[in-house]
């Protein structure tokens, strides 16, 4: 029985991003930046769950990966698509139409982040690129910083510029051989996990100070550190 409760988890993960999907095109983009937060929630307890009860399978591994695929990969793409629909003009001689279709990059990149990962022996401890939750929390904090109601912070997102350099960008950044750390606790040392400590704490320091609007900059923490991580290692 103990086996099937970290798969019931990574369900769970499906429905709330399955949810996220139909509220993304119903245009309710707050909703689905929340439910991204409740599939995120469920994406790193059925882990937890597993690794404390035993109880990995080669079935939950799978599912795993269907479960991100639609939570992670289906649903940023979409709010992407969506935040570009907003802007009703033409760039650089693209017609407004077919602009949107440019935000389902981050879907493409995200099914080959995702199957990269399923085969590549070096992500069992940390992770090569950015991993699909990130990405998609990045891009669902936008609808939610624009639902503050700041102009300056309407007038810096929704612009051409600024969602397709973002697009290309996380997508560049899901595939890139770009060795991050994950925030698996083996121990709680200062030793073995100060870099996961000084994470979390400026993550609560921006998050209480910034709100919403921190939740890009924690996505910038979190690789900044892992390159200093990276090479204070090597040098």
């Amino acid at each position: 029985m103990k086996k099937h409760i970290p798969n019931a988890i990574t369900c769970l993960n499906l429905f709330a991003g399955c949810l996220g999907l139909y509220f993304a095109f119903k245009g309710e983009l707050v909703y689905t930046a929340y439910l991204v937060g409740i599939a995120a929630a469920f994406d790193f307890m059925d882990g937890m769950v597993a690794r404390v009860m035993g109880s990995y399978s080669e079935i939950g591994k799978q599912l795993d990966s269907l479960a991100d695929m639609v939570s992670f990969g289906v649903v940023p793409g979409t709010i992407m698509f969506m935040l570009l629909q907003r802007i009703e003009a033409p760039f650089l001689g693209i017609s407004a139409d077919v602009l949107p279709f440019f935000g389902f990059l981050i879907t493409v990149f995200s099914a080959l982040r995702l199957a990269k990962f399923n085969i590549d022996t070096r992500q069992s401890e940390s992770f090569i690129g950015l991993p699909t939750p990130a990405c998609t929390l990045f891009v669902a904090s936008l609808p939610l910083i624009l639902e503050t109601g700041d102009l300056v912070m309407f007038e810096i997102i929704l612009n051409h510029p600024v969602l397709l350099i973002l697009t290309v960008l996380l997508s560049y950044l899901l595939i890139a051989e770009l060795p991050l750390f994950a925030l698996k606790f083996k121990n709680f040392t200062w030793q073995d996990n100060a870099i996961r400590f000084i994470f979390l704490g400026l993550s609560v320091i921006l998050a209480a100070m910034l709100k919403f609007a921190a939740i890009p900059l924690i996505i910038v923490l979190y690789i900044l550190l892992s390159i200093i991580k990276k090479t204070s290692h090597t040098s």
